[in-house]
């Protein structure tokens, strides 16, 4: 990996993640968690496989990133952030919210469904935290995921249909994210195509209009 040679933080940085490829690496260990090299390969489409071996050493020797040996029934080789890799986090959501107006010109680009959990993970709070828990079941593409509220103003999400959700939203994923972050109201978001059943009161919560 190449080098700057500048005393600057912001050149040390870049140096550590600002290879091709780094920082949507990091986005898929922040996503999955543990993740096997081919998770990995399928949520980077395009990437050669030299190049991801390449970039996930780089991340070791950089200490960013740790490998294991799960044991069976896995019994195969899982990547994690490591504490100083999951520092990158308000790098990378100030970086999503910055990409995000760009969004809108991406029609013909490749999308994998499970890319939505990160953003509802950042940018979506629970406005009303003493309040009962939700649960609400999410599908953007083929792949379902249940978001959760915890109690602390942020939400839990994970893969998987919820069997007893409060509410059930489906539809394209910057619908979903302009919804549940208070950017539309539900009946502007139906209007382009989101589907709704449920609670409508639930998305008070998130600062949506019913």
């Amino acid at each position: 990996m190449k080098s700057y040679g500048q005393s600057c933080a912001l050149a040390k940085a870049l140096d550590l993640i600002g290879d091709r490829w780094t920082l949507l690496i990091v986005r898929e260990l922040m996503i999955r968690e543990a993740c096997r090299y081919t998770d990995l390969r399928t949520g980077l489409p395009g990437i050669a496989t030299n190049l991801l071996a390449e970039r996930l050493a780089g991340m070791e020797r950089a200490g960013l990133a740790t490998r294991e040996e799960a044991p069976p029934p896995i019994a195969t080789t899982l990547f994690r952030l490591t504490a100083r890799g999951k520092e990158l986090e308000p790098a990378i959501a100030a970086l999503g919210r910055w990409g995000a107006p760009l969004l809108a010109g991406s029609a013909g680009d490749v999308f994998r469904d499970h890319w939505v959990v990160l953003p509802l993970r950042l940018y979506v709070r629970d406005r009303s935290p003493e309040a009962r828990p939700l649960r609400i079941g999410l599908r953007a593409g083929v792949e379902p995921v249940t978001l959760e509220t915890v109690g602390d103003g942020s939400v839990r999400v994970r893969p998987g249909r919820p069997p007893d959700a409060d509410a059930r939203i489906e539809g394209a994923p910057h619908l979903i994210l302009r919804l549940l972050t208070g950017k539309a109201g539900l009946a502007e978001a139906q209007g382009k195509g989101l589907r709704f059943e449920g609670d409508r009161k639930a998305l008070r919560r998130f600062g949506c209009r019913p």
